[in-house]
């Protein structure tokens, strides 16, 4: 029996998957991640990093971020405490999807995580304070492949749920996809 439910979303690879608890009056146990089970959805090589990041305000936006080949990466991406509107953009030429996005809302209670495949970049809005997710990533950061996307470009056109609170400056400061790709128009 499968401790996941896995869903395909309308951009091709990206999957929702939905954990299920087994409990009793002592709490439960929520399987996080495996390998055998998670293959069939995609996931084809090792968790190379795991990383955790707590977002404190409600409206952060955090990315958009993904790693160039040969580094490019799957992430399954948790929320263990709060709320979170999270969101893939598809960055993988000559796809029919290319440049569209998808967002779910990855919560505690709804225990619902996003697999992101590789050749998408990622980010999010805090729904609620103190947001914690947990990031399973196939593999380890190399900081001269990473990549950005601006949050809040208008020809990705993202509907943050909230207004934008908070972003880091470097996250602010990322290009606009006019200044990477030529021909395109906001």
């Amino acid at each position: 029996m499968s401790r996941f439910t896995v869903t395909d979303l309308p951009l091709a690879g990206l999957k929702l998957v939905e954990r299920q608890n087994l409990g009793d009056p002592r709490g439960f146990l929520s399987r996080m991640f495996c390998a055998d089970e998670l293959a069939p959805a995609g996931w084809a090589k090792p968790i190379a990093q795991i990383n955790l990041t707590m977002t404190a305000r409600q409206g952060t936006v955090r990315g958009m971020h993904f790693q160039h080949p040969p580094h490019a990466e799957m992430k399954l991406v948790n929320c263990l405490r709060g709320a979170v509107f999270d969101v893939a953009v598809d960055l993988r030429s000559g796809s029919p999807t290319f440049l569209k996005w998808h967002a779910q809302e990855l919560s505690a209670e709804n225990r619902r995580s996003l697999l992101i495949p590789e050749g998408f970049a990622h980010g999010f809005q805090a729904l609620t304070d103190d947001c914690e997710l947990l990031y399973f990533h196939s593999m380890p950061y190399a900081s001269g492949s990473e990549g950005a996307l601006n949050a809040q470009d208008s020809v990705l056109n993202i509907s943050w749920p909230l207004e934008l609170t908070e972003m880091s400056d470097r996250d602010r400061g990322h290009s606009f996809l006019t200044s990477q790709f030529t021909g395109l128009t906001p």
